[in-house]
């Protein structure tokens, strides 16, 4: 991408984000994120568009390489844009200096990481991992200990307080890993695909923690999955495709009111840009590839592949036909 291109990029999303996702808590006006390795550049965001209300539980699905991890490390302060822009709790991150960056990771956002061996310090407790940040970030020693109780108890792992990390089972570690993210009582709670080395029945628990974070803390969880089961227990899924926001699923409350989520409606989504990107699978069935036809209609807009359409052919016929 041109650095014309990236200055357009950036300016417009400045321009125009006045407005675009106001009182959302997190705002990615057309993101692009671009990296060089040995001399090729890799597009990994080009343009994302992504709007998340505060208190939403909100999985992220994509294929590997579609950016993803890429877009969760910017959220988290751990990357930052190459355009476009990207505010969290109302702070544009791009703009952040490194003691900014510094407060945002401690303050206003929790991450866990898929290794369950990464989010906790081995030498440490339960208690003690929960407590670190806590201390960190200047608590008193009655608060700290108030707090890591209280959030070792509400996930489950209570008995966990004492207890190293060899001597917790990875369920109880993601469990105690949350407690941990939460400690500083972050408005946002990211995590990179917590349950990807786990059994079924264990992730069960683990996103029965996540769960818990948002109904019961207070946080805005949004969770990167491969597991269907997680995937099928939000209200809302979003997809990403090379890089860009593709689809999203929507689950309704089940008519019987007992709470569990039902009906599920899939939608394209159609970014600032007025892009949008076709499920592969619809235009391979019609043999879609590089164009596509569009004709206004009162209520839609229809998409035809690079062909006449059947109907016109067939009048076509009739009238050479006729003549």
């Amino acid at each position: 991408m041109a650095g014309s291109e990236l200055d357009e990029l950036t300016s417009a999303a400045s321009a125009e984000h006045t407005g675009y996702g106001d009182g959302a808590l997190i705002v990615c006006d057309r993101l692009v994120r671009i990296y060089l390795a040995e001399g090729i550049e890799v597009q990994a965001l080009q343009g994302l568009d992504l709007v998340i209300a505060a208190g939403e539980l909100t999985a992220l699905v994509g294929a590997s390489g579609s950016g993803k991890s890429t877009l969760m490390n910017i959220l988290a302060g751990l990357d930052t844009p190459t355009a476009g822009s990207v505010r969290v709790a109302g702070q544009d991150l791009a703009s952040l200096s490194a003691g900014q960056r510094l407060g945002y990771r401690r303050s206003v956002v929790g991450f866990i990481w898929q290794q369950t061996a990464r989010n906790l310090l081995p030498y440490l407790t339960g208690a003690q991992n929960v407590d670190l940040p806590l201390r960190l970030a200047g608590a008193g020693r009655r608060d700290r200990r108030q707090r890591t109780a209280e959030l070792l108890g509400v996930l489950g792992v209570g008995h966990c307080a004492g207890r190293r990390p060899d001597q917790m089972s990875g369920g109880e570690q993601q469990r105690v890993a949350i407690a941990v993210a939460l400690a500083n009582s972050p408005r946002v709670l990211l995590a990179d695909e917590p349950t990807g080395e786990l059994d079924s029945a264990t992730a069960a628990s683990v996103f029965g923690a996540l769960q818990t974070a948002n109904a019961e803390l207070g946080a805005t969880v949004l969770v990167v999955t491969h597991d269907p089961a997680v995937s099928s227990m939000v209200r809302r899924v979003i997809a990403i495709r090379d890089g860009r926001t593709s689809t999203e699923t929507l689950r309704h409350d089940a008519a019987d009111g007992t709470g569990a989520l039902g009906h599920a409606v899939e939608y394209a989504v159609l970014d600032r840009a007025g892009r949008l990107q076709l499920p592969r699978d619809m235009t391979d069935a019609l043999g879609m590839r590089d164009r596509v036809r569009l004709e206004p209609e009162p209520d839609h807009i229809g998409v035809w592949p690079d062909q006449p359409r059947r109907a016109d052919a067939d009048r076509a016929d009739s009238a050479g036909g006729a003549a």
